[in-house]
């Protein structure tokens, strides 16, 4: 079984990427959508939620645990690697890799959340890869709740997206990684922009890739496939959002309370 955590319903992008490389693949997501968004939130908080999380799907007999959520990778995965006896992998690394492999010029652009951005955490991972690299990295803290929303193809959303990339366009940036979960659903829009002159790094599908990578399998082919959600809470647009992030509408469904 793939454990996957997130702050809230984002992570399910990374689910789907999950399901189409591997579609009979048995997938717990745990979404802490009580306490969302992390983004804002202090680091001591974010390690505190993230290691109850990860020990709830640690208890369930979880063979692998995915950070989906950028903002717990780049501020809480250390910790809880140091805290849990599981194969831990984060969001980060897996995009970083690609981009460096897509860029010409060396001038990457990351675009996330407050919290992610401020930590730095992409800017130190490239640099153990390539200290040469440029990274301009800008918090695009709006198009959570703008996704979230559904207005995906929104004139507003484009307006929004117009302001905070028009700097990584003047920086002449080749590649963009799309530091959060959400993102992946604006991909179009982004290539709109930017007039499908540079290359664009989706981490969900990156990390899916390297979940594919981590099992064997040619195993488990014959086991049926299954999804569990567990939210701390479900909000009342839960199945639309779920919907749109994952292409269809899960149907098993649990609430369940954080044990900090």
């Amino acid at each position: 079984m793939i454990g996957v955590f997130d702050s809230g319903l984002g992570g399910l992008t990374v689910v789907k990427e999950i399901i189409r490389l591997m579609p009979t693949a048995r997938i717990l997501y745990f979404g802490d959508t009580a306490h969302l968004p992390y983004g804002e939130k202090s680091e001591e908080i974010i390690k505190k939620y993230t290691l109850a999380a990860c020990n709830f799907l640690k208890k369930r007999k979880v063979k692998i645990i995915v950070i989906a959520c950028h903002s717990a990778s780049s501020v809480a995965l250390d910790y809880v690697k140091s805290k849990i006896s599981l194969p831990v992998i984060g969001v980060i690394e897996t995009g970083v890799k690609t981009a460096l492999k897509k860029t010409k010029n060396k001038r990457i652009g990351v675009i996330g959340t407050r919290i992610t951005i401020k930590s730095g955490a992409y800017e130190r991972v490239f640099k153990n890869y390539d200290k040469e690299i440029e990274i301009i990295a800008r918090a695009t803290p709006l198009l959570v709740p703008l996704v979230e929303e559904g207005w995906i193809n929104h004139p507003i959303t484009k307006e929004i997206l117009k302001i905070y990339l028009e700097p990584l366009k003047e920086e002449e940036i080749d590649t963009l990684l799309l530091g959060c979960t959400h993102y992946p659903l604006l991909k179009k829009t982004i290539e709109e922009i930017f007039r499908n002159k540079i290359t664009i790094v989706d981490s969900a599908e990156e990390l899916a890739k390297s979940i594919v990578d981590f099992f064997d399998y040619r195993k488990i082919k014959r086991i049926k496939g299954e999804l569990i959600i567990y939210l701390t809470d479900i909000p009342p647009e839960f199945e639309r959002v779920a919907r749109n992030f994952l292409g269809f509408s899960p149907d098993k469904i649990m609430r369940v309370a954080l044990q900090e």
